[in-house]
């Protein structure tokens, strides 16, 4: 990998957008944080990879840049989605309640403390709800000063959840009353959080519902930093899983004898769930109701995958990285 040089306070923002059938639309919303308005690049800032969803009309953009430059480059990125995308158009299985939809920035190394992203989660609110009228926002995690309420509470206390959410009824954090077409974004910050989905093949929803029950951290048999949700997918079920970073070191949480992968944030030890073990658990669900698993999907990188790819980007220069290495995984 590259020089460390290159890894100085790098921070990633992985920007959950409401389009993904419109390919051409999310990699301009992908180049605003690359480029600015004049075509000139923002040196040492990389888009990693986009993932695209079309069933959910979802994508998940992963920008890389130093603490110092990532608010430009996700607030660029999001004045053009906001100006792209109309949420009194939006059709999707997966629940969403903006055009830009969540906004986490993540500490991606020793010389970043989640509170720096915070502090820059809370820039980043506040800089949209300005730049773009008639945007809204709510905080979550370590951003939500000084609750620090997580983001599955943040929103479900926004009605996320509900098939046709009032927007009458919110209160955000900052902005306006919601309103399409932008709608409302969550804004926060904390530890690295992965996607981890596993399909399940079945089209049984009440099936689907009651695997994701069982994985969730909340339960007694759940797993730690695991939050679920389960889908209608491509004709099956999708148990789509939010994979939180928890404290702990190497040895504190293990499975079958095998260390959970770990990272350090400001001295502090974090380790989260492999993928491994969660197709393995819903493997082990289905399995007992005759349901087999039809494959696994991790949305972008895990903590360690993310810094290594960030450093390689930009120590070659490489800012449309998941263009030139074929990352845009469909």
């Amino acid at each position: 990998m590259a020089s460390s040089s290159f890894g100085r306070r790098l921070v990633a923002c992985l920007l959950n957008i409401s389009e993904a059938h419109r390919k051409d639309l999310v990699e301009t919303v992908a180049r605003a944080a690359l480029y600015n308005n004049k075509g000139v690049r923002r040196e040492g800032t990389t888009v990693l990879n986009i993932f695209n969803d079309r069933d959910y009309n979802r994508s998940v953009i992963t920008i890389v840049a130093s603490i110092d430059s990532i608010g430009e480059a996700v607030l660029s990125a999001c004045e053009k989605a906001c100006g792209l995308i109309d949420m009194g158009a939006h059709k999707g299985v997966h629940p969403c309640m903006g055009a830009v939809d969540l906004i986490p920035i993540y500490p991606l190394g020793e010389e970043v403390g989640v509170e720096d992203c915070a502090k820059e989660a809370r820039a980043v609110a506040q800089g949209l709800t300005e730049r773009v009228q008639g945007t809204s926002a709510f905080l979550f995690g370590w951003a939500d000063s000084p609750l620090q309420r997580g983001l599955a509470q943040r929103r479900k206390e926004m009605g996320w959840f509900k098939k046709t959410p009032d927007l009458q009824a919110i209160r955000p954090d900052m902005g306006p009353q919601p309103q399409k077409p932008f709608g409302l974004t969550g804004v926060g910050a904390g530890p690295y959080v992965m996607n981890c989905n596993v399909t399940i093949d079945t089209q049984d929803m009440a099936m689907g519902r009651s695997i994701a029950a069982a994985l969730r951290e909340s339960t007694p048999e759940g797993l730690p930093g695991v939050q679920v949700l389960a889908l209608p997918h491509e004709g099956a079920v999708e148990i789509a899983c939010n994979v939180e970073s928890v404290k702990g070191s190497p040895t504190s949480q293990t499975t079958a004898g095998e260390p959970w992968p770990c990272f350090s944030i400001a001295g502090q030890p974090y380790c989260h769930v492999p993928a491994s073990l969660i197709t393995a658990r819903v493997a082990e669900l289905a399995g007992r109701e005759g349901v087999s698993v039809k494959g696994t999907a991790l949305v972008g990188f895990t903590p360690r995958e993310c810094r290594g790819l960030a450093e390689f980007a930009l120590s070659q220069r490489i800012a449309e990285f998941w263009k030139e290495q074929g990352r845009i995984r469909m």
